[in-house]
């Protein structure tokens, strides 16, 4: 007959005194509390291991940490998954590993992995707008429910404020994104769907508004703002070079006196910081190797032609620009990317080749072979078309247009 244990109390555990050698206190059924010689009291479930067939401990813990009630609780549990021939400390493993594989694998987590291939098939700046967009709405919100856990109605719950608040044109691209970190977590192997797939359709769809853009006869009533605007003279420059050139707002507060080449007169923006991921060469005007000389004695310490105010060594702001365009009156009317609208409307109405100008705004043709032609051909035809846009930025500034060197330049690039 098996020899009966009497249970252990509290008032007996917490009067356990440390001795030269470590002891047991048996609480019958397998469970005792290990006094160790530093006064550390640890509880201990033996049990034979069915896998085995020998005895092994398992550790539930150390006292007070887990009380006398929750041990029995755990051996209880033991015993039941003994009874079932599962072992219970490879099963307490599998558990541990388990937890330690949720928290790898939370929605945050997965969509830093994302982030890291994402970025680099976006401009820095993009990838900034997207993981803004999804840590100020989603992440702090869910980031830590593991990827296996996600489900489209609280994911829906989560974005119906946003919506409420008439923000449908940021649910729509959260909704792209978080479509897309599912979509990696398929193809890695951490979920079997993307139970994301049709969220989307539980929200309006946002109204489609083009870029304020002012039309071509207003340029030069931008011109005599610009002339006169009460604005930083970098800032000034700033919208002049983004003017000039029909580069987008990021690539042209981001401009680097490395990458112009004044002796063969050209701006090289690396792949790194283009939209569509590809070096675009900028061939510089009369006006704009002027402008590079005048901001020379400026920024020229500076890695950056357009630096930040509080740090000469970070670019200026992609909003740079649009807060200053609001400040001249034009909020509403014209935003910095509009600028590249102005100068496509220009060029196209005065009958320069479409793909030229395509080629200028570093616009990619869907067309490989004619593409690889145009990347080969067009440099000295931008050239003359740039050089054309610059002169009828000047005149827009001074109200001077002259159809002579309109009809020359044309000769020149479509011919």
């Amino acid at each position: 007959m098996p020899k009966q244990v009497k249970p252990l109390t509290n008032t007996e555990i917490s009067k356990a005194k440390a001795k030269d050698k470590e002891y047991n206190l048996s609480d019958g059924d397998g469970l005792s509390l290990r006094i160790k010689p530093n006064g550390s009291k640890l509880w201990l479930f033996n049990f034979i291991s069915p896998e085995s067939g020998k005895r092994s401990n398992l550790s539930f813990g150390l006292y007070p940490d887990v009380s006398l009630q929750a041990a029995r609780q755990q051996r209880l549990e033991a015993r039941a998954l003994l009874a079932s021939d599962i072992c219970p400390k490879a099963h307490k493993e599998l558990q541990k590993q388990e937890t330690e594989s949720y928290k790898r694998t939370t929605l945050v987590k997965v969509a830093e992995s994302w982030m890291n291939l994402k970025k680099n098939q976006v401009t820095a700046h993009h990838a900034e707008d997207i993981w803004r967009s999804l840590d100020n709405h989603v992440f702090s919100k869910m980031g830590d429910t593991p990827i296996k856990s996600i489900q489209a109605k609280k994911v829906i719950d989560v974005l119906t404020p946003l919506a409420n608040r008439n923000k449908l044109e940021t649910v729509k691209r959260v909704c792209q994104r978080l479509n897309e970190v599912m979509v990696f977590a398929v193809n890695t192997g951490l979920i079997e769907h993307n139970c994301l797939a049709g969220i989307r359709a539980a929200f309006n769809n946002p109204d489609k508004k083009n870029m304020p853009a002012l039309p071509p006869e207003e340029l030069p009533e931008f011109m005599r703002a610009l002339n006169i605007a009460r604005i930083k003279l970098t800032t000034r420059c700033l919208i002049e070079w983004q003017l000039h050139t029909m580069t987008r707002p990021s690539e042209a507060a981001g401009a680097r006196w490395d990458e112009l080449n004044l002796d063969e007169k050209i701006w090289l923006i690396p792949a790194e910081r283009m939209k569509k991921r590809r070096d675009h060469i900028i061939p510089l005007t009369e006006q704009t190797l002027a402008m590079v000389e005048f901001l020379k004695p400026i920024t020229g310490t500076s890695p950056f032609l357009f630096p930040a105010d509080r740090d000469h060594f970070k670019p200026a702001s992609t909003q740079t620009a649009n807060k200053a365009i609001e400040r001249m009156g034009f909020k509403g009317r014209l935003v910095a990317h509009g600028m590249r609208s102005i100068a496509s409307t220009v060029l196209n109405s005065h009958g320069f080749d479409f793909d030229v100008i395509e080629a200028a705004l570093a616009h990619v043709d869907k067309n490989t072979v004619r593409r690889a032609y145009n990347r080969a051909d067009y440099l000295e035809r931008r050239r003359v078309l740039m050089a054309w846009w610059s002169e009828y930025i000047v005149k827009a500034s001074t109200g001077h247009f002259t159809q002579s060197t309109e009809r020359k330049a044309l000769r020149a690039v479509n011919g």
